[in-house]
């Protein structure tokens, strides 16, 4: 199963977190499928590869709670759900 969370990079006590799509047995820094996404809380800023986190949530890949949040205040949600009532 593949997952959408949260890969800490960055120094010490200045966190940076990379949104990644990456298999569910992998540790929190193992090795990741793709990265579709950048976090940094200290600054509030986020990149998100939109394209690339609608294929791995298509493909039936599951955020985990903070990545959740993330997306939803991003407005990714909406924007899944429109595309699939037009495609049924």
């Amino acid at each position: 199963m593949v997952k959408l969370r949260l890969k800490r990079c960055g120094k010490k006590q200045r966190a940076l977190y990379r949104i990644v799509a990456i298999d569910v047995r992998s540790r929190r820094e193992g090795r990741d499928l793709r990265k579709v996404g950048f976090y940094d809380p200290i600054n509030n800023k986020t990149y998100l590869n939109i394209p690339g986190i609608r294929y791995f949530l298509e493909k039936g890949a599951q955020p985990t709670g903070t990545v959740y949040d993330i997306l939803k205040k991003a407005g990714v949600f909406t924007e899944f759900r429109l595309n699939q009532t037009e495609v049924n």
